[in-house]
């Protein structure tokens, strides 16, 4: 088995700038997504797909490979992540007559990632020959209480129906954990979710998403706490 992983990581971050090389408890955060997939020991190539020289110099100091830089078509505001894999799919097919197997999208700025739920992932997706898999968390409060603020400005619950319900009796509603998703290519071709895809579950300590310096604040305490538990 022929196996890749692509780790997105595009130069013109807006919310939070040089996101992808910011450093994150002594090290460029990139540096967590690169080190753990190498250390799983499931990739032929761990690659960066990036439009910026300097993210570029660090992937590769760190031991990743950047074959190619990414074209001005995935480098803009509104490329998606399957624009993103599908290019590089087409470059290792269109440069160097390569193909895999399986591939891994990793997030560049997702430093809990585990090399051991990597491999958990790899061998859902490979023993039950499924399109793709990728870890979720549940909410940390049931969505079914959800409210929102209506036209005249009342808040009202999105769903009345569970006024009187206790949480512990709602179903249980999960979201993307945000770290990586396997893939078999031969089955994807615009999305990542599919009728074909399982997840596995992570704690809620093992997940932060970081969009805001609140979050990166908080993603390092996270980060901090679990390493002294280990």
């Amino acid at each position: 088995m022929k196996n890749l992983a692509i780790i997105p990581a595009r130069g013109g971050s807006k919310r939070i700038p040089r996101k992808n090389i910011k450093d994150f408890r002594g090290k460029p955060i990139i540096a967590y997504s690169i080190q753990s997939a190498l250390q799983s020991n499931l990739f032929d190539e761990v690659m960066v797909s990036t439009d910026d020289q300097e993210i570029a110099n660090i992937a590769i100091r760190y031991g990743a490979k950047v074959p190619f830089m990414r074209t001005e078509n995935t480098s803009n505001d509104y490329a998606t992540t399957m624009d993103v894999l599908k290019e590089v799919e087409g470059m290792y097919k269109t440069i160097f007559n390569k193909e895999f197997d399986y591939i891994c999208c990793v997030y560049a700025t997702a430093p809990f990632i585990s090399k051991e739920h990597l491999n958990t992932g790899y061998t859902l997706l490979k023993e039950e020959h499924l399109t793709s898999v990728y870890p979720i968390v549940a909410f940390n409060y049931p969505v079914w209480r959800g409210l929102k603020i209506n036209e005249a400005g009342e808040t009202e619950m999105v769903w009345p129906e569970f006024s009187n319900s206790r949480s512990q009796d709602l179903e249980k509603v999960f979201h993307d954990a945000g770290q990586w998703y396997w893939y078999d290519p031969k089955k994807v071709s615009d999305s990542l979710f599919t009728d074909n895809s399982k997840s596995i579950v992570l704690s809620e300590s093992e997940v932060q998403d970081i969009d805001t310096i609140i979050d990166w604040q908080m993603a390092e305490m996270k980060y901090g706490l679990l390493q002294n538990l280990k």
